[in-house]
């Protein structure tokens, strides 16, 4: 099958929004999203950034926050329209209703899967579960190791932290770091 190429691009980043996101060292803009309120999701090649509206009127935007694929656990949508983000650390999910997606989407879920090397759902203490995961760093490169328990479990729970640590040494094997 051959593809014909149409000419047609997704759109890109409203300049007020792009001149708030830092750019150095290869981040490129990939796809952004809005809520309508003022908030806009931008999908860079290294960081997920949080682009909020300006104090005043006619303010330039904000960079809230601009955080690694490493760090995006999962996205989520709601039925009503509300793109849910979680994290691997502890920080509070994100909430978003975007009012026009675009390709945010489909970008988010390729992101947080290119920084993905290597992942396993074991089982841990009695009764829980923890995904381990080797993830890259894709503005280094860098090869790093995560845990992610389950609902409900806790590192303090009988056997939970020797398994999370053996299913980590595991997947941390499998992939040549130790």
């Amino acid at each position: 099958m051959r593809l014909r190429w149409t000419g047609l691009r997704a759109p890109t980043v409203p300049a007020d929004v792009a001149a708030a996101v830092d750019t150095s060292g290869g981040e490129k803009l990939l796809a952004w999203a809005t809520d309508g309120l003022g908030t806009t999701l931008v999908a860079g090649r290294h960081r997920l950034h949080v682009v909020g509206a300006g104090k005043g009127e006619g303010a330039a935007p904000v960079l809230r926050s601009a955080r690694p694929w490493h760090l995006v656990d999962a996205g989520l949508w709601s039925e009503d329209g509300v793109l849910r983000i979680t994290w691997v650390d502890d920080e509070p999910p994100l909430r978003v209703a975007l009012t026009e997606p675009g390709m945010f989407p489909e970008t988010l879920r390729e992101r947080v899967q290119a920084s993905v090397v290597l992942a396993e759902t074991i089982e841990v203490g009695r009764k829980g579960t923890a995904k381990v995961v080797v993830r890259r760093d894709l503005a280094t490169n860098a090869l790093l190791s995560q845990a992610v328990l389950g609902r409900g479990v806790r590192i303090s729970d009988p056997g939970v932290a020797d398994d999370v640590q053996a299913g980590i040494d595991r997947v941390r094997e499998q992939v040549g770091l130790d």
